[in-house]
């Protein structure tokens, strides 16, 4: 096994010897000390990789440097539309069924209409309509 994290690899060695040495009794215990281990690495990871990240887009606003690009990307909305439209299946249904043609017309509407404002969130005049604003988190 080649691990990148060294001392994550010893403590997997060291569960694994005490399991070995303890039995099956301990095993969930054991379990649940090496994930509590690998979470706190992986936040502790997360924390750095978000303090570089907004430190770098800081010195990037202090130099007049590039804003960031609207959210959304194409494989974004592709994806967006993709499941907006896999859930419609499931809704024309129930719609029908349940209030008939009428039904599936509210539905449809409701499915375009939150396909249209997903669209139009990174327009101008919709973000400041909505008072939307960038923060720190959006690319």
């Amino acid at each position: 096994m080649k691990s990148r994290d060294p001392e994550l690899k010893s403590e997997l060695d060291a569960t694994l010897h005490a399991r070995s040495e303890l039995g099956s009794d301990y095993e969930s215990a054991l379990v649940e000390s090496f994930l509590e281990k690998v979470e706190q690495r992986l936040d502790a990871t997360l924390d750095r990789r978000v303090r570089r990240h907004l430190a770098e887009q800081q010195v990037s606003a202090a130099r007049g440097g590039r804003q960031p690009q609207p959210l959304g990307g194409f494989w974004e909305r592709f994806g967006f539309g993709i499941v907006s439209l896999v859930l419609a299946i499931p809704l024309s249904a129930i719609a029908a069924a349940i209030a008939h043609t009428e039904g599936l017309i509210i539905a449809w509407f409701g499915i375009l209409g939150v396909n249209a404002v997903y669209a139009a969130r990174d327009w101008p005049w919709f973000q400041r309509r909505s008072g939307h604003s960038k923060s720190d988190w959006d690319d």
